[in-house]
């Protein structure tokens, strides 16, 4: 009953608030403090300001797996006249995989997988689950046979040969990972021979600076990419529960790893990494690329997922995750979408990052290692902005396509934004997940008009004060 009383009476205020405007636009009196709560006036938000359910989350995430499913094919057809072979062993030179709308073996569908995966365990959806095995049983199945025609100087499908014979961390690191997450869950699967080879790509045949770092040749000798984080160090910290007895080798690769990219990307005065750094340059100009600083923040609770609690330098890493999320956060836009180069306000909002801040920033929050109160509001907003850019098909709007790395504002700028860009589609889903797992661990509720997180559930319906307030 005392419930009842108190919805009618925020009722009666929303309906007083709406008749004092009526009546002063009627005597032709501005709206003002004398004759309207002003407070109360409704804003005029451009995304949904609004406290989410884990049911209009999964909503919005189904219609991305259920698009993907309808445009990833598993299936090995002739180019000549596009039949399906489905005898693996007749498989020649003019056998490729059937082309869909996005390669199933690119690093940007290693970020779905991933994301596919914690989507299945945080949901019990087995959907996910089931689109990640799919896939990954026909590479594996069509693998050999493929890389017959290879050790026989024979031409093979690019996305084969993308797998099999890797020139980059872009071709191996994050689908590796993933193929990891799922082989140590799922041991009917032998995926051990696609792991093996991308992990002896990885550890012994990638580019490196004298003291190991990952690099690259391009677009100057001897460049870092802050990108290559992400596509080097996941799959190094997961190997490390496949290496019988050389656990600590690969713990302390991927540790050793994060701290030399952060001793040449951190700029600490702005609490966010550069994106490029080229060993030789005198002065390094810091371009705070969005996306980039996704794939570190994203390495980082990869590896801290992975770490043991006492492992060294494992509270190094944390402090400067912390600090990174902090960076990030005092940048997000009042639309809840982070800028494409983070600290310009003129450059153009973008999804891709967006979704992996959400789903990182989340899922620190449900691992403990961050402050709810303070950061899910931030998730939350995150959160409600990406929602507005999947539409009823399952697209996704708003996603930079690939870019390399750069020294000045406008590459950044002028990069063109795309619904087919597969960099979105895997963060979004991640980000999703884990937000179904915040709002399943939290109490997000709206509080005097604003969205806040509370760790019990808070069952008035009055603005609520805790006997700290002051």
């Amino acid at each position: 009953m005392k419930k009842r009383i108190k919805i009618l009476n925020i009722i009666a205020l929303m309906l007083f608030v709406t008749t004092a405007s009526i009546h002063a636009q009627k005597k032709n009196e501005p709206i003002n403090d004398s004759n309207t709560p002003l407070h109360l006036l409704k804003p005029d938000y451009n995304v949904p300001y609004r406290v989410l359910t884990k049911e209009d989350i999964k909503v919005d995430i189904d219609r991305i797996l259920h698009y993907l499913e309808s445009c990833t094919p598993t299936k090995v057809v002739d180019k000549r006249d596009g039949k399906v072979i489905e005898n693996y062993k007749k498989i020649d030179e003019n056998s490729q995989l059937e082309r869909g709308t996005f390669r199933l073996a690119s690093y940007e569908w290693g970020v779905t997988y991933s994301a596919m995966l914690s989507a299945a365990q945080i949901t019990g959806d087995q959907a996910y689950y089931k689109y990640v095995t799919d896939r990954f049983s026909f590479l594996s199945k069509v693998a050999p046979y493929f890389n017959k025609l290879l050790k026989d100087g024979k031409a093979i499908d690019s996305q084969m040969k993308q797998i099999l014979a890797p020139h980059a961390l872009d071709d191996a690191g994050a689908v590796c990972a993933s193929m990891i997450k799922l082989q140590q869950n799922d041991k009917s699967l032998d995926l051990s021979a696609l792991i093996n080879n991308y992990m002896d790509f990885i550890v012994n045949k990638e580019y490196r600076l004298s003291d190991g770092t990952f690099a690259r040749t391009r677009p100057q000798y001897n460049t870092v990419w802050l990108d290559d984080m992400f596509m080097g160090i996941p799959p190094v910290v997961q190997f490390s529960n496949m290496a019988d007895g050389e656990k600590d080798k690969y713990l302390s690769e991927a540790v050793k790893q994060v701290l030399q990219f952060s001793q040449r990307m951190w700029v600490p005065e702005k609490n966010l990494f550069r994106h490029g750094w080229v060993e030789g340059m005198k002065q390094h100009p810091a371009f705070f690329w969005g996306r980039a600083n996704g794939w570190a923040l994203l390495t980082m609770c990869e590896v801290l997922d992975v770490l043991p609690e006492n492992y060294p330098h494992r509270g190094e890493i944390m402090e400067l995750f912390r600090k990174h999320v902090a960076g990030l956060a005092a940048l997000q836009s009042g639309e809840g979408l982070w800028h494409q180069l983070l600290d310009r306000n003129d450059s153009y909002l973008e999804t891709s990052a967006t979704a992996i801040y959400v789903y990182c920033i989340a899922h620190a929050i449900n691992k403990g290692w961050i402050d709810a109160m303070a950061y899910g509001p931030v998730a939350h907003l995150g959160w409600n902005a990406i929602s507005t850019k999947i539409d009823s098909k399952g697209h996704i709007s708003g996603i930079c396509v690939g870019t390399g790395m750069a020294y000045d504002p406008a590459f950044y700028y002028y990069r063109p934004v795309n619904e087919y860009a597969a960099h979105g589609y895997g963060p979004v889903i991640w980000a999703g997940a884990e937000m179904i797992n915040l709002v399943n661990n939290q109490h997000p509720k709206m509080n005097d008009s604003a969205v806040m997180y509370y760790q019990n559930e808070q069952k008035t319906t009055e603005p609520i004060f805790h006997v700290t307030d002051k």
